[in-house]
């Protein structure tokens, strides 16, 4: 082996060897600090809808709200009551449904079953509902993670 070689081979491993090292150095995580007020304020209540929306048909969804997607089930008359959960079905992603007769949510895609509190009462879902903490103040519905 000749010196240039040996020298290209000696470079060329000091580089592979500390290229980890510089990926490490010019990688920051921003999801963290980004994140974190954000994380803070959903941390609190947040207004989702009005009292007037919750009357209409019993049910208040919004899909992109500050604390992600919510489902409040109730009525201003039944305040203490309101149930709110996250409706995306911890199967596959699909939106549950409340039904009041059966005092349940079910998926529409493959019938998974939820208790008021979110528990799974049927397959095929293994994991519950998130459930968030729910109000009604000055004509707000208001939510907050449980």
């Amino acid at each position: 082996m000749k010196r240039r070689e040996f020298f290209n081979w000696v470079g060329l491993g000091l580089l592979a060897s500390s290229l980890p090292v510089a990926i490490a150095a010019c990688t920051t995580d921003t999801t963290t600090t980004a994140s974190s007020p954000s994380q803070g304020a959903a941390k609190d209540w947040q207004k989702i809808g009005t009292v007037a929306e919750l009357n209409k048909t019993g049910q208040l969804l919004v899909q992109n709200s500050p604390v992600g997607a919510v489902l409040v089930v109730g009525t201003s008359k039944a305040a203490k009551n309101l149930i709110a959960v996250n409706p995306t079905c911890t199967h596959q992603g699909c939106t549950v449904a409340w039904k009041t007769d059966k005092n349940q949510f079910v998926c529409p895609c493959h019938d998974a079953k939820f208790a008021r509190d979110g528990k799974v009462q049927a397959a095929p879902a293994e994991k519950p509902l998130r459930t968030y903490l729910a109000k009604i103040e000055n004509d707000s519905v208001f939510v907050k993670p449980a």
